[in-house]
């Protein structure tokens, strides 16, 4: 009794191990041709992926400060970069003498 409990175990385990031998494609293989009902297969969900995307909705912009400006309000002009500090004027008779 207990060798039948051994071998059904056994058996049990085997079945998982010898679905991992399916053959995979390896890196550099060449492709398997694609069969006629293949290649209509991947035509109509290509069709069918296209269609769904035109059943999405267009979207509004997002606007997360809407609610705090008003709509009628112009929008502000681009910022005038500060002006520079004007340098104080100095005589440059006396500059050029000092650096004599």
């Amino acid at each position: 009794m207990k060798m039948i409990g051994i071998v059904a175990v056994m058996v049990l385990l085997a079945g998982p191990a010898l679905a991992q031998q399916a053959p995979v494609q390896r890196y550099g293989e060449e492709d398997k041709e694609k069969t006629r009902s293949d290649i209509a297969a991947e035509k109509e969900a290509e069709r069918a992926y296209k269609r769904s995307l035109g059943n999405i909705p267009e979207q509004k912009s997002t606007d997360p400060w809407g609610t705090v400006r008003s709509d009628n309000a112009a929008p502000k002009a681009a910022a005038k970069p500060p002006a520079k500090p004007k340098a104080a004027k100095t005589d440059t008779k006396t500059e050029t003498t000092a650096k004599q």
